[in-house]
């Protein structure tokens, strides 16, 4: 893509904005894809909450699947000339919140999307409101879903620019592209006024990535892959000078060349069986950690002046222990040597020597499939192993500019995948004698059950490759790719007595000379399942007219239902070698329910119809589909009246919970859990039903843990 392109692109979205200082700690999230994330105001990202690590959501459908650590970024230059005249012969800033008002000034920070969120209600709630700051103004004639800009000034004069891009079109919604710009602004601060006019020379740049593959991954591992100590990092496109040019076709998609490097999970020397895609041991041997993260280049400034691709950058491109870095002090004489040592290691010299880092493909060490080598251990850094990419150099006058192009993304096996090779590994896992045969990715078999599982958990390095491949072609489209249709404006869920209704609103894109029809997904138990399809309607459907209203009436009383709707097209604007030919469809996630819908059944007018559900309950058979599926712990109450109090004995009568049965029907649930939030214990329980006239009737049920 011509470098006009990018520059008249960005140009279009800085126009629009008025710079103001803004808190270094403000962030916008990106929730339209199936990977999801918040960007920071001060111009990096630590994922760090207080509690766990945030960010890189993928798949977004499922809980504790964040990816992200800490990003370490830096700019630095040589022979600077501060305000005061002092002189640097090498000068670094750190991107680190706790250097606001410091080093960095954050000017701005705003998401700006192409169309407003759907109005999603469950039962009158309103599940859109949480997210209705997070967009600060609306573009109808902005390509991708969401846009976030972020500027930040540095006391270097040197200010960036990060533009985030996020699409919701299936084949490119699990990845981020991110446009750099470096402007020799020579603003070092968060006014207006410009006290620097000075070239800077041999600037540089990079960054360096720990990602953790899965925040649910430490629970199953022994905790420390929660900050990243296990994480293999590998690279690509050390052949990209020869092939730059090369077409990338739907048909052959997955090419080596391309400027990336990215993490996956690695083993732990104090686990005994083999942890690649961390199965779950101790249940169903669920792979918990598939993801392979990353980023992949798409795009360096030669110079300011020259606006080609720059084959021969970065200028290092590979892994970096994870906690070994230099330090930048306060910008002060004394801190040169500091900002020296950031120099160099954006110079391409890994900090501490080579045995911190290198270009290689760390993840080639390993001898074999099945080998067992701690990652960390290459390097002896516990914080784990970044993801190194670094920049330089540029010589920047005075309102100058270069532009990097970045893509971040995550892809691995998806959730059946894990879960069915995840348990055929347990099985063997628990049986020794067991040895298949197990069916590989290429068709062959082994008896190797860890040969069986590693083989397809790095099939995840050709999916992060291809999604890699997706961007890249995005890119040299000019960011636009086939468009899927808007989802509907509204989505309406209400729980009936015998049905559950769907209604919407219809999508802005029903004019499109290629709009089809609506499909609608549902789950059962809790949002983060399989969905499946129960209804269509439009062309190609067995219901060709379009309607705007579905009445489920398969669901059982008792049960948990999840919805979310989509728009869909013919494909015929779909023909390209930019994603696989055929229909798109508008973003799950604009419309999918958080919040269950459930058949309520009018009120018993009889007390002695009430009934307890399971009654006895156990533990064994609970989230079955037994009793209800997905939902465990879960107790109804049927055929109760329709306002009642409920509250829950003890068989040695200690009250352990009151329920305000208030809503007209004549279901109320319980979760098992008592007034304090503690789950009880087994025995015998009663449930004293008192009525606002004062009649009350009893039951007894049995709970087994």
């Amino acid at each position: 893509m011509k470098k006009m392109t990018i520059i008249t692109f960005c140009l279009t979205l800085f126009a629009i904005n008025s710079y103001a200082q803004v808190s270094g700690s403000e962030k916008r999230y990106l929730r339209v894809g199936s990977l999801q994330s918040h960007f920071s105001a001060y111009g990096s990202e630590r994922a760090w909450t207080g509690a766990y690590y945030e960010g890189l959501r993928w798949p977004a459908q499922y809980p504790y699947q964040d990816n992200s650590v800490i990003k370490r970024a830096w700019v630095a230059c040589r022979d600077f000339e501060d305000e005061e005249g002092v002189d640097f012969s090498r000068y670094a800033v750190y991107f680190y919140l706790g250097d606001e008002g410091i080093s960095l000034f954050p000017m701005e920070i705003k998401e700006s999307a192409k169309f407003a969120n759907p109005n999603i209600y469950v039962d009158g709630e309103d599940l859109t409101s949480i997210f209705a700051n997070e967009i600060d103004t609306l573009d109808e004639n902005q390509i991708p879903d969401r846009i976030i800009t972020n500027v930040v000034n540095t006391s270097m004069g040197l200010t960036q620019t990060r533009t985030v891009l996020a699409y919701s079109q299936q084949y490119h919604d699990n990845y981020f592209i991110k446009i750099y710009t470096f402007t020799n602004t020579g603003n070092i601060d968060w006014d207006a006024d410009i006290e620097l006019t000075d070239s800077l020379r041999g600037v540089r740049m990079g960054w360096g990535t720990r990602y953790s593959m899965g925040r649910e991954t430490a629970s199953y591992t022994e905790g420390s892959q929660s900050y990243g100590k296990h994480s293999w990092v590998t690279r690509r496109g050390e052949t990209y000078a020869d092939h730059h040019l090369d077409a990338i076709t739907v048909a052959d998609p997955i090419k080596d060349w391309i400027r990336a490097g990215f993490s996956f999970l690695g083993q732990s020397n104090l686990l005994t069986w083999d942890n690649i895609g961390a199965p779950d041991v101790n249940g169903s041997g669920r792979l918990v950690s598939p993801h392979h993260t990353g980023s992949a280049i798409l795009h360096v400034d030669v110079s300011a002046s020259d606006s080609s691709d720059n084959i021969n950058q970065p200028t290092f491109l590979g892994w970096h222990a994870g906690d070994t870095y230099p330090g930048v002090g306060f910008q002060r004489v004394e801190d040169i040597p500091g900002m020296t040592a950031v120099y160099s290691m954006l110079s391409g010299n890994p900090h501490g020597g080579a045995s911190n880092g290198g270009t290689d493909r760390m993840d080639d060490r390993l001898t074999s499939i099945t080998h067992r080598l701690d990652p960390w251990t290459i390097h002896g850094d516990g914080g784990g192993t970044n993801v190194m990419m670094t920049y330089g150099p540029f010589d920047l006058a005075h309102g100058e500019s270069v532009v990097i192009i970045e893509a971040e993304g995550v892809s691995g096996l998806n959730r059946q995948a894990s879960e069915e090779i995840g348990a055929r590994w347990q099985q063997a896992y628990q049986d020794p004698s067991d040895s298949g045969p197990f069916d590989l990715p290429d068709g062959s078999t082994t008896t190797d059950k860890d040969e069986y599982k590693n083989s397809w958990v790095y099939t995840g390095k050709d999916s992060i490759m291809l999604t890699f491949s997706r961007a890249l072609r995005n890119f040299d489209n000019g960011f636009d790719i086939p468009r899927a249709p808007q989802p509907p404006t509204s989505f309406n869920v209400e729980s009936g007595g015998d049905r559950i209704s769907l209604s919407w609103l219809a999508s802005p894109s029903e004019s499109d000379p290629d709009f089809a029809g609506y499909r609608i997904f549902r789950a059962i138990g809790k949002p983060d399942t399989t969905h499946e399809e129960i209804f269509a309607c439009g062309i190609g459907t067995d219901h060709p007219v379009i309607d705007y209203y579905f009445d489920d009436t398969t669901p059982v009383r008792g049960h948990a239902y999840y919805y979310y709707i989509v728009a869909f097209n013919d494909g015929s604007n779909n023909q390209t070698e930019m994603n696989p030919k055929g229909s798109l469809h508008s973003g799950r996630f604009y419309t999918q329910t958080t919040k269950s819908a459930v058949l309520k059944r009018k009120a018993g007018n009889d007390l002695e119809s009430i009934r307890v559900v399971p009654n006895p309950f156990n533990i064994r058979r609970s989230g079955t589909k037994l009793d209800y599926l997905g939902e465990n712990n879960k107790l109804m109450f049927l055929d109760i009246p329709g306002q009642c109090i409920i509250r829950i004995y003890t068989e040695r009568g200690d009250l352990v919970k009151t329920i305000d049965h208030t809503d007209g029907s004549g279901d109320e649930e319980w979760r098992e859990m008592t007034d304090f939030r503690q789950t009880v214990v087994s025995g015998v329980y009663l449930a004293h039903f008192e009525l606002p006239d004062g009649r009350s009737t009893y039951r007894k049920f049995l709970i087994i843990r």
